[in-house]
């Protein structure tokens, strides 16, 4: 075989390893009977550390290997496309920010500790699974612009987990909690973003956004900007 002929089999390759490795240590570590095991092993607060470092760690391996993939176009680039994720990673950013560790039993990502309040559900009624959210924004804004057959296959795959994720944890949860709790709480809450608010189920109050969570937001939105081009090798701004 020639280098030719091996260099496309060898960047197909590593991004197949690099997503079947991506999918198994996330499915792995959520079987309740290996999490119990590792939790055991290592103490929650060590297991929390290790599977967040092994994920991040994954996952960029995954987009570098994307890169490297043979370039297979399925639309042309132009450079209005970059204004979907300039648009859409703010607004990700902010989910992502209150959605960690905010008061909420419906979804994951959120502080057991804390007392969930149905009446005044917080970053719930903005919509009910804000970091699977946040991914699918993340995901869905970056297809556009990268319109070649190994990035549209990582976006759309990600767009389509954290989809189906809300449909499974709505699930999961009703059947954990019972039909008739799980309504209870959710009752103002909505799977679609902002349902709850334009049918008038939910009405926010102004006064108790988190001016902290909002900063953290913005600074993550602003890191990831600058970022971008050092480390992905491409400027994010059109």
């Amino acid at each position: 075989m020639t280098t030719a002929a091996v260099a496309p089999v060898s960047g197909w390759f590593e991004f197949s390893a690099a997503f079947v490795l991506f999918l198994l240590s996330h499915a792995l570590p959520a079987r309740p009977a290996v999490r119990a095991t590792l939790i055991r092993w290592c103490g929650e607060r060590w297991f929390l550390v290790l599977y967040s470092t092994v994920s991040l760690a994954v996952l960029s391996w995954l987009i570098v290997a994307a890169g490297r993939a043979p370039f297979v176009e399925l639309w042309p680039f132009a450079t209005w496309q970059m204004l979907g994720p300039n648009l859409a990673m703010p607004l990700a950013c902010v989910l992502a920010a209150f959605g960690v560790g905010a008061a909420n039993p419906l979804s994951f990502g959120g502080n057991p500790k804390l007392a969930f309040d149905p009446d005044h559900p917080g970053i719930a009624g903005v919509a009910r699974h804000p970091l699977l959210w946040a991914i699918a924004l993340w995901a869905g804004a970056h297809l556009l612009p990268n319109g070649d057959l190994a990035h549209v296959i990582l976006f759309g795959l990600f767009v389509l987990i954290a989809l189906l994720g809300m449909v499974i944890i709505d699930r999961r949860k009703r059947r954990q909690l019972g039909a008739a709790r799980w309504t209870e709480l959710a009752r103002n809450t909505s799977l679609l973003p902002l349902t709850a608010l334009i049918t008038g189920r939910w009405r926010p109050d102004l006064r108790a956004i988190s001016v902290k969570r909002l900063l953290i937001a913005m600074a993550v939105w602003l890191t990831l900007l600058g970022l971008h081009a050092p480390v992905i090798g491409v400027s994010p701004l059109p």
